[in-house]
């Protein structure tokens, strides 16, 4: 399943690699592409996402998730 939200904040590399860990140790994430200039994360799952967990694996590295 492919999942897309948007994350307020990012600027760099640096604030994708964070992002792209904390998703990335939720249960069933089986990939985290983003793209820093546009804030699009799209997670890749086996199941569908709790977006409250995504929301705080979000603000857990630092950022905010607004969509």
């Amino acid at each position: 399943m492919e999942h897309t939200y948007i994350v307020k904040g990012m600027t760099c590399r640096h604030c994708a690699a964070a992002v792209t860990e904390e998703i990335g140790e939720l249960s069933g994430v089986t990939g985290v592409e983003v793209d820093v200039e546009s804030g699009r994360v799209v997670v890749t799952s086996d199941a569908p996402m709790d977006t409250i967990a995504v929301a705080a694996a979000v603000a857990e590295a630092g950022y905010e998730l607004v969509q």
